[in-house]
C-alpha cells in the first residue's frame, strides 16, 4: 500500500513539473490561449490552463457574435473551450502582434454543435494566416462526423512570418448559401525550433529545409504505447494517440515497455522533441528471424495527395546496448528512406533516444491518398537479431503557402446507419415513454441532428473541394472479398467495412474454412446462438481456431458480421477477444476466432455446467478485474468510444492461463451520435443485465456498460442466475434481489456458499459497494469504468494481503497491452501469442464435445437480441 502511495506522489509531482514546463512556455511573449465567446475573466479549463476572452483581439467589428453549445458531449475533454464559440457570418480577422522571427504553434479548437439558430451543416468557411490558407471550404461538422469525433483540433506550426503582426482570418463560404464560420478556442504559443533539414526520399543526398516552411501536423503517435494528453507532454501540450488504428495487416508485432530500471538519458537533445513516455514503449516485429524476414511491420495513414510530408521517426533501444543487433531498414511509401538503421551505432548507448526525418512526396493519382511506413531486419549486416522497432512517430503536412484539404467523405454505412435510427425514432415519436421528463429535448434534438445528417450527405455530393475517398474509417481497396451477396440481399462487399477492407484481418477463402472444419462437420459444433453456429478448426497446420458461421436465414447476422469486423480487426488489447479473420463467399458469412481454451466465466460459477474445482473468490477477482480493462479500453483507450451493450458471464471467455477476454461484438456501438452524449438507438442487449436507464430512455452511453457490469460482480459472488422465474417475484432478478438484501443487511445469505468464509470482510464490503453503485437506477450516479477497475483492484489486494499472496493492483501494468504476433496466410508460427487452444485441449477435456452449447460465451443464450 506504502509503494502505491508513493507511486502516486511521484506521478503528481512528475505531473506539477510538466504544467510547470507548460505554463513557463504559455507565458513567453506573444503566446495567447483564447476561449472564443468567453465572458471578461476568462475561464480554466480541467488542466488548470487560464483561457482569455477572444473579443480584444478582434480587428473588424461586426460580422460575429457569441453563442453557447446547445449540448455537451461526454467526450469533450474539457468545458472550456469547446461549450462556446465566435460566430463569423462575414469575413472577419483577428490580430496578433508577434515576435517575426519565432515559430509559432497554432492551435484551432471546433466543436460543431447547435449554436441558437446556426445549423452546423451550413457551416462552411476558409481560414488563412498572413496569406498562407489553412482550411479551405472546410465543414468541422462532416469532418467530425465521418471521423466518429464529437470534436476536432487543428494544429500548425507557423514558420517565422517576417512581420510582428499575425492576422488570422475567418471567412464563410461563398459557395453555399447561408454559410458562417465558428472556432471556439485559439491557442497561439512561441515555440522552439524543433525543424532543421530533412532527408527527400528517393532522391539521394538531397535534402528539404524545413524550417523556412509551415506544418500542419496530421497524426501524432506513441508507437506501442497509450494516450498522451497535452498535460503529460513534454512542455509542448501535444496529444499522442495509440497506433494500433493504423497498423497494416494482421502482422502488428509486439509491443514492448522498458523496466522501471531504464532511465531515458536525452543527453544533448532536448527534453521537448518528446516525453520519456514515448521513449519508455516501442513495437517490434519479435524474435522469430524466419517469420520477421517475410514481412514487414506497416503503418498506413490516409493523407492528402499532391502534397509533401515530414515523417518523424522517433527511436530509443533500452533493451540493447551494442551495435549490430538489431539493423533495419526504413520505407516511406515504397520508398527507401533509410537503409541499416541501428538505433545503437546512432546513439551510443541504451536508453538514449534519438529522431530522423524523411521528407516525402505523395502523387495525385489513383490509390494515392495513403502514406506507407514500412520497417524490416536488413540482412545484408548479419545483425545479431533479426528485428525491427519504432517508438513514435509524427506526420507533418508540408507548404509555404496552402496546407488546406478536402473535407473527409463519411462512409455509405455510417450514413445508413443513421437513416435507419431517425426512422425508427419518426415512428415513435409520439411514444411518450420514450422518454422521461426533461429529456424531451434531448430527444428532440437528435431526431433534428439525425435529419441535418443526412441532408448534409445530399448537400456534400454538391459541394466544390469536397471528395470521397475518406470512409468513416480508413479504406484499402485490395479487399480480398468477392461481392457475392448473401441470402440477406446485401453484398458485404459493397458496405466499404474498413476493416476488410485495410486488411487488418486475415481474409479465409470458403474452401480453407471448409478445409478447418471438416465442411462444417456436426461433431465439430462447439457453439450455437442468434447469428449460427460456432465450429471448432484447426488452420495453419495446428492452430485451433473457434470459426463462427452465420445463419443464412438471419438479417441480424448481416449486421453482426459487419460490426464484428469493424470493431475486433482494429482492437488489440489482452483483454478482448482477437479476430483473426473472416470469410465472405457464395452466401456464406464466417468469422475466425482464437480459440479460448476454458470456456466461458459463467460456466466456472454454475455447478453442474462442468464438473471443475470451484473457482476462488481471489480468482473470480481477477477475472473480473481483467474484464474490466478490457471494457475500460473500449470505452476510453480505442480511437472511438465505443459501447459494447452485451455485457454478461457468457461474454467473458477464459484462456487457458485464466486470463478474462470481452467477447461479442456484434451490437456494440461506436461514435455516429457520440456527439449528442449517448446512442439513441433501438434497446438490444440480454434480459437481466439491460440498463433500465437504456431500456427507459433508449439512449445508449458507456453507463450501460457499467450497470450490465454490475450485474456481473453479484453475479460472481453469487453463482446464481440473473433472472430465475422460478423463485419467488422479489428474488426473480439477482439485480434486484441483491440490491433489496443490501439494504437489509442479508446479503451474506446470497453469497456463493463454495467461497463463504474464505473472503476477507473488507475486500467484500469494497466489491459489493461497488457492485451496488454501478447499480445506480442513474447512469450519472454510477463510476466509470476507470473507477471500478481502481474500486476492484484494491478489493483485490485486500484479500491477498489477508491470503499471504502479492498481486500489483497498478493501472500501468506493462502487459496490459497483449503482445500481438499476428501473421499471414501462410504464417503460423505468428500465431504463437494468442490465447489459443490446441487439439491436445480438446482431446483432454471431454466435456467440450460432451456439451457443446456453452463453450463459445457469445453465441450461448440470445435471449434479449
Amino acid at each position: 500500500m506504502h509503494k502505491h502511495i508513493s507511486l502516486l506522489f511521484s506521478l503528481v509531482c512528475f505531473s506539477i513539473f510538466l504544467h510547470g514546463i507548460h505554463g513557463a512556455l504559455i507565458e513567453q511573449p506573444g503566446s495567447l490561449i483564447l476561449g472564443c465567446g468567453l465572458d471578461e475573466g476568462g475561464a480554466k479549463d480541467d488542466d488548470g490552463r487560464q483561457w482569455s476572452p477572444d473579443n480584444k483581439f478582434l480587428a473588424t467589428e461586426g460580422g460575429s457574435n457569441t453563442s453557447k453549445a446547445t449540448y455537451q458531449d461526454p467526450s469533450l475533454t474539457s468545458v472550456v473551450p469547446y461549450m462556446t464559440a465566435r460566430i463569423f457570418t462575414s469575413e472577419t480577422a483577428y490580430k496578433f502582434q508577434v515576435q517575426p522571427d519565432k515559430r509559432y504553434w497554432l492551435r484551432l479548437h471546433f466543436y460543431p454543435s447547435l449554436y441558437g439558430s446556426f445549423d452546423p451543416s451550413n457551416s462552411y468557411f476558409s481560414v488563412d494566416v498572413n496569406g498562407i490558407t489553412l482550411l479551405s471550404n472546410f465543414s468541422a461538422f462532416i469532418t467530425c462526423q465521418a471521423l466518429s469525433q464529437a470534436y476536432i483540433d487543428r494544429e500548425y506550426s507557423l514558420a517565422p512570418l517576417n512581420s510582428d503582426t499575425l492576422t488570422l482570418t475567418f471567412k464563410p463560404s461563398d459557395k453555399q448559401n447561408g454559410a458562417f464560420a465558428f472556432v471556439n478556442g485559439i491557442q497561439l504559443i512561441e515555440m522552439p525550433e524543433l525543424f532543421d533539414s530533412a532527408a527527400l526520399v528517393g532522391y539521394a543526398d538531397q535534402t528539404v529545409d524545413v524550417k523556412t516552411l509551415s506544418l500542419q501536423t496530421m497524426f501524432r503517435l506513441n508507437i506501442g504505447g497509450q494516450y498522451i494528453s497535452p498535460a503529460q507532454d513534454s512542455g509542448l501540450s501535444r496529444t499522442w494517440y495509440d497506433d494500433t488504428p493504423y497498423l497494416y495487416g494482421s502482422a502488428t508485432g509486439v509491443t514492448n515497455q522498458a523496466t522501471k530500471n531504464v532511465q531515458i538519458n536525452y543527453q544533448t537533445m532536448p527534453q521537448y522533441i518528446a516525453p520519456p513516455t514515448v521513449y519508455s514503449t516501442s513495437r517490434s516485429m519479435g524474435n522469430n528471424k524466419d517469420v520477421n524476414m517475410g514481412y514487414n511491420l506497416t503503418w498506413v495513414f490516409q493523407v492528402d495527395p499532391n502534397s509533401m510530408y515530414l515523417a518523424r521517426l522517433h527511436f530509443c533501444d533500452y533493451y540493447y546496448f551494442k551495435v549490430n543487433e538489431i539493423v533495419f531498414d526504413i520505407f516511406v511509401n515504397n520508398q527507401t528512406a533509410q537503409i541499416q538503421a541501428d538505433i545503437i551505432g546512432w546513439t551510443g548507448g541504451k536508453g538514449v533516444p534519438t529522431y530522423k526525418d524523411y521528407v516525402v512526396y505523395v502523387q495525385d493519382g489513383q490509390g494515392d491518398e495513403q502514406l506507407w511506413l514500412a520497417l524490416h531486419p536488413a540482412p545484408d549486416t548479419k545483425p545479431e537479431f533479426y528485428d525491427a522497432m519504432l517508438n513514435g512517430v509524427e506526420i507533418f503536412k508540408l507548404n509555404d503557402t496552402n496546407l488546406s484539404g478536402p473535407n473527409p467523405q463519411p462512409s455509405d454505412m455510417l450514413l445508413k446507419d443513421q437513416a435507419e435510427e431517425t426512422g425508427f425514432h419518426a415512428h415513435n415519436a409520439y411514444d411518450k415513454n420514450a422518454v422521461i421528463g426533461g429529456a424531451a429535448g434531448g430527444a428532440a434534438g437528435f431526431a433534428f441532428m439525425a435529419a441535418i445528417c443526412i441532408a448534409v450527405y445530399h448537400k456534400k455530393k454538391k459541394v466544390p473541394g469536397s471528395v470521397t475517398h475518406t470512409s468513416w474509417l480508413p479504406i484499402y481497396g485490395n479487399s480480398h472479398t468477392n461481392g457475392s451477396k448473401s441470402t440477406s440481399g446485401k453484398s458485404i462487399a459493397s458496405a466499404n467495412l474498413a476493416a476488410m477492407a485495410q486488411g487488418l484481418c486475415r481474409y479465409f477463402t470458403l474452401e480453407e474454412i471448409k478445409q478447418a472444419t471438416k465442411s462444417f462437420d456436426e461433431s465439430n459444433v462447439i457453439g450455437v446462438g442468434g447469428f449460427g453456429k460456432v465450429y471448432k478448426g484447426v488452420i495453419d497446420n495446428g492452430v485451433l481456431v473457434a470459426i463462427k458461421r452465420s445463419n443464412p436465414q438471419s438479417e441480424q447476422g448481416v449486421n453482426e458480421f459487419q460490426t464484428e469486423i469493424e470493431m475486433l480487426s482494429k482492437l488489440r488489447h489482452k483483454h478482448l477477444v482477437s479476430l483473426i479473420g473472416f470469410c465472405e463467399e457464395d452466401d456464406e458469412m464466417c468469422l475466425v476466432y482464437d480459440y479460448m481454451a476454458l470456456g466461458t466465466f459463467r460456466e466456472h460459477l454454475y455447478k453442474g455446467i462442468k464438473p471443475l474445482a470451484t473457482l476462488s473468490w481471489k480468482q473470480r477477482l481477477e477475472i473480473c478485474i481483467g474484464a474490466a480493462r478490457g471494457l475500460h479500453y473500449l470505452h476510453t483507450g480505442a480511437k472511438y468510444t465505443i459501447i459494447h451493450r452485451d455485457v454478461k458471464t457468457t461474454n467473458i471467455l477464459l484462456d487457458e492461463n485464466w486470463n478474462a477476454k470481452v467477447s461479442d461484438f456484434g451490437l456494440s456501438k461506436t461514435g455516429p451520435d457520440m456527439n449528442k452524449g449517448h446512442v439513441s438507438t433501438v434497446v438490444k442487449g440480454s434480459f437481466g443485465y439491460l440498463d433500465p436507464e437504456y431500456f427507459r430512455r433508449q439512449q445508449l452511453t458507456e453507463k450501460s456498460d457499467v450497470y450490465s457490469f454490475g450485474v456481473v460482480l453479484f453475479e460472481a459472488l453469487c453463482a446464481r442466475p440473473v433472472l430465475n422465474p422460478n423463485l419467488p417475484k422479489e428474488q426473480v432478478s439477482l439485480a434486484e434481489w441483491a440490491l433489496l438484501c443490501k439494504q437489509k443487511g442479508t446479503l451474506e445469505d446470497l453469497i456463493d456458499p463454495h467461497i463463504k468464509g474464505t473472503i476477507n470482510p473488507e475486500s467484500l464490503k469494497k466489491f459489493v459497494d461497488t457492485a451496488e453503485k454501478c447499480l445506480s437506477d442513474c447512469g450519472t450516479d454510477r463510476p466509470s469504468m476507470n473507477d471500478l477497475l481502481w474500486n476492484l483492484e484494491f478489493a483485490l489486494n485486500l484479500q491477498v494481503n489477508q491470503d499471504g499472496s502479492t498481486h500489483s493492483a497498478s493501472r500501468t501494468d506493462e502487459n496490459e497491452f497483449e503482445e500481438i504476433n499476428l501473421g499471414n496466410n501462410d504464417m503460423a508460427n505468428h500465431y504463437k501469442n494468442l490465447s489459443l487452444g490446441s487439439e491436445h485441449d480438446i482431446n483432454q477435456d471431454s466435456n467440450y464435445s460432451e456439451n457443446p452449447t456453452d463453450i463459445f460465451s457469445q453465441l450461448v443464450s440470445p435471449k434479449g437480441r
